[in-house]
């Protein structure tokens, strides 16, 4: 028993490193993103280069501690090796709560906030619809609507 949980621990530990491809700015992702939460948490989100920049701000304000030199190799790793086309759409009304803060960019309280807001009012038939959620910010909404399906 000691000697299976002892690889299962082993294997535990490559993973996150597993699940980055190689490259330059791969390192400083690991550091960087791990300051806060897990890697898969970090790259899920999949955005372009303008929606991984708009994150790496937000972790900035939020307390992530790196140069300016570590977040643009970054910025350069997670826009190559995680880009925005690959995603699929998003079930509006059937999406979870890490799949509404990756898409819309929401913070946790926020989706969990729309989560509960959809599942008292019952679910979205529209952009418009959607527009009118609390804590969903418009713009956003209008930003990704291609991806956004109900």
């Amino acid at each position: 028993m000691q000697i299976r949980l002892s690889i299962v621990v082993f294997v535990a530990a490559l993973l996150p490193a597993q699940q980055l491809p190689e490259g330059p700015g791969r390192a400083e992702t690991e550091k960087l993103c791990k300051q806060c939460h897990e890697l898969a948490r970090s790259i899920s989100l999949r955005q372009d280069r303008t929606g991984w920049t708009t994150t790496l701000v937000k972790m900035t304000a939020f307390g992530m501690k790196a140069t300016d030199q570590e977040t643009a190799a970054v910025l350069d790793y997670l826009a190559k090796h995680y880009p925005a086309d690959d995603l699929p759409p998003i079930h509006i009304n059937k999406a979870k709560a890490i799949e509404l803060e990756s898409a819309l960019s929401l913070r946790r309280s926020q989706a969990k906030a729309f989560i509960e807001y959809r599942d008292k009012n019952g679910g979205f038939h529209s952009i418009d619809d959607l527009k009118k959620a609390p804590g969903i910010d418009p713009t956003v909404v209008e930003e990704k609507k291609q991806r956004i399906v109900f």
